[in-house]
C-alpha cells in the first residue's frame, strides 16, 4: 500500500497544533515558576546549581546566554536567599554556588508540582499513543535539525 503524502493544509494544521502545544507548555512552565516566586530563567539556574557542578560560564554557553545575564540571575537568587556562594575548595579562584535550605525547599515544591502535572496530564494518556507521539516528535525534531543545518 502506497504511503499517502499529507496536504499543505494538513501540514499547516500540524504546525498550528505544534505551536499551540509549545505555547501551552511554555505557559505552564511560567505558571509553575511564578507559583514559587521565580522566573523560568531563575528556575533553570536553580536546577543547575542543584547539580553541584554548576559553572556559570558553561551554563551561559549551553543556553546561548551571556555571562552577564547568568550573573544577574545568580544575584537575584542570592537576593532571594535561594543560593549561597563561596570559594571552591578545589580552586580558590572559582566561586562555588550551593542551594540554601530555602532553595532546596523551593526546588522540591517545583519538582512535586511538575510530577503532579505529569501524572494528571501525561499518565492518563494511552501508552501506545504516547509511544507513537514520541517517535513522531523525534522524527520531526531530527528533520527540523537536519533542515536547519543545511543553511
Amino acid at each position: 500500500m502506497a504511503r499517502k503524502t499529507p496536504s499543505v493544509a494538513q501540514a499547516h494544521a500540524a504546525i498550528a497544533c505544534l505551536r499551540r502545544l509549545t505555547e501551552a507548555f511554555a505557559r505552564r512552565r511560567q505558571q509553575l515558576a511564578q507559583s514559587v516566586g521565580l522566573s523560568e530563567g531563575q528556575w533553570s539556574v536553580l536546577e543547575e546549581v542543584a547539580t553541584q557542578h554548576f559553572m556559570p560560564s558553561m551554563f551561559a554557553k549551553h543556553r546561548d546566554s551571556s555571562a552577564a545575564a547568568v550573573s544577574k540571575t545568580l544575584r537575584q537568587l542570592l537576593d532571594k536567599a535561594l543560593v549561597s556562594v563561596g570559594l571552591s575548595k578545589s580552586d580558590g579562584r572559582q566561586r562555588a554556588y550551593l542551594l540554601t535550605a530555602k532553595g532546596k525547599r523551593v526546588l522540591e515544591v517545583l519538582r512535586e508540582e511538575r510530577e503532579l502535572a505529569i501524572e494528571a496530564i501525561w499518565l492518563s494518556l494511552d501508552a501506545a499513543q504516547m509511544k507513537r507521539f514520541v517517535a513522531f516528535g523525534n522524527q520531526l525534531s531530527d528533520r527540523l535539525e537536519h533542515y536547519g543545518s543545511k543553511e
